[in-house]
């Protein structure tokens, strides 16, 4: 207990993956920071934000583990994984869309594989790269919810279109599992 009347501290790890370049630093920058930075600068390994943030008048400490997705890192990623909650994974609506979705379910396999069955949700991130008439996110909307994940979000990190839903979304869910345990 934090304190007295009740409230409770929360700390959770969550771990986000995707292929390289699709955005999962931006998208954790953004939620964490506001901020948005154009040029690509590839994570080496994994690198960890914190965030604290609070949920009814409780205290929740949030580490998101940005994962590399270069598959020279796949080595690493077992011991990264370990402790995860929640997880994100992240794909892009811009270049290399398809690539990058099409390694969604390998994402997830291995998050499973390490971390059993946890929350997760599904970004297609990048979408003001898309035109509205070529967008379709009927495969992604399908395959989310053919996984049992929380959910599927449209976001971009460069104008935060999505971004605070998505995150809220995958917070808002650990805080109702863990707030009576």
């Amino acid at each position: 207990m934090s304190d007295n009347e009740g409230r409770k501290d929360f700390v959770f790890k969550i771990t986000v993956i995707g292929n390289g370049g699709v955005g999962k630093t931006s998208l954790i920058r953004k939620y964490t920071k506001g901020s948005f930075q154009k040029e690509y600068i590839k994570t080496l390994g994994a690198q960890f934000s914190k965030y604290d943030e609070k949920i009814y008048g409780n205290a929740v400490k949030l580490f998101f583990w940005d994962i590399a997705g270069q598959s020279q890192f796949s080595f690493m990623r077992p011991t990264f994984y370990k402790g995860s909650k929640a997880a994100i994974i992240v794909f892009s609506h811009g270049p290399g869309e398809e690539e990058s979705f099409d390694d969604v379910e390998e994402w997830h396999e291995d998050i499973k594989k390490y971390c059993g069955d946890i929350p997760i949700i599904l970004f297609g991130n990048k979408i003001d790269l898309t035109s509205p008439e070529k967008f379709n996110d009927e495969k992604a909307v399908k395959f989310a919810k053919n996984r049992n994940f929380l959910g599927y979000y449209k976001t971009s990190a460069k104008t935060g279109n999505g971004v605070y839903e998505a995150f809220q979304a995958i917070i808002t869910n650990l805080y109702e599992k863990f707030k009576d345990q």
